[in-house]
């Protein structure tokens, strides 16, 4: 992992940092990419503190001009992108009936368009570079549905459709990706005024679980990709 460049859009949230970090302790260098810098440039003070090596870079996913910016000044400032992590989304658990659509909007323009733009403009250099891991967060609700979960499943359904066909649109790109279906994870997405449901964070995966899963996928050696991770708690079984 040493020296590897590390792209996290979404660096500033629970499961961002985390992975940052643990990435960061092993030797490579990270971009924290957030629509909010200032949380992203704590995390980034605290890696370089601790003597890692990180940088933060400005981002709103769902506007093409950011994103193609964002990736032209990390390839000009570092040559490369190894790594992407798609560590960003907007959640939401409502009943179809009581959604407001303009916040459907908002989610589906964050999750599925938002990745769409970011995966489309990193991809477009490890394809030429013929190297490179991506991995996505379409979350337990993208392999599985619930209750309230409509809008939000639609999307990360999406993320999980575009990834799989992606796996074959770059098989002779040595570009590999991995889905992660987690569950349950105890981070600020509950914290949400969209979210109507009642949970048990005590009982979920933390996100230091869930960055040493992704580190796990992404050091797979050269001959080998991790294609898919389920991880869910005890109590938030649902395939």
């Amino acid at each position: 992992m040493k020296d590897l460049i590390v792209l996290i859009v979404g660096g500033s949230g629970g499961v961002g940092a985390s992975t940052a970090k643990l990435f960061a302790k092993a030797g490579a260098k990270i971009i924290l990419a957030a629509r909010n810098r200032t949380k992203a440039e704590e995390v980034a003070l605290e890696i370089n503190n601790g003597g890692g090596d990180a940088y933060v870079t400005d981002v709103d996913v769902t506007d093409s001009t950011s994103v193609f910016k964002m990736t032209d000044d990390v390839i000009k400032e570092f040559g490369k992108i190894d790594i992407l992590i798609n560590a960003f989304g907007m959640g939401i658990i409502q009943l179809l009936l009581d959604v407001d659509p303009r916040k459907a909007k908002e989610v589906f323009d964050v999750n599925v368009y938002g990745t769409f733009l970011v995966t489309q403009s990193v991809l477009r250099h490890m394809a030429t570079a013929k190297s490179g891991k991506v991995v996505m967060f379409p979350g337990i609700l993208g392999k599985a549905v619930m209750k309230g979960s409509s809008v939000y499943s639609a999307s990360k359904f999406a993320v999980t459709g575009m990834t799989k066909a992606l796996v074959d649109e770059h098989r002779r790109s040595n570009v590999r990706f991995t889905l992660m279906y987690l569950g349950g994870i105890d981070t600020g997405f509950w914290d949400s005024d969209l979210i109507d449901m009642r949970v048990q964070r005590d009982k979920m995966l933390s996100a230091g679980e869930v960055a040493k899963a992704v580190y796990y996928a992404c050091s797979q050696p050269g001959s080998s990709v991790l294609n898919e991770i389920v991880i869910q708690p005890d109590s938030h079984q649902m395939v």
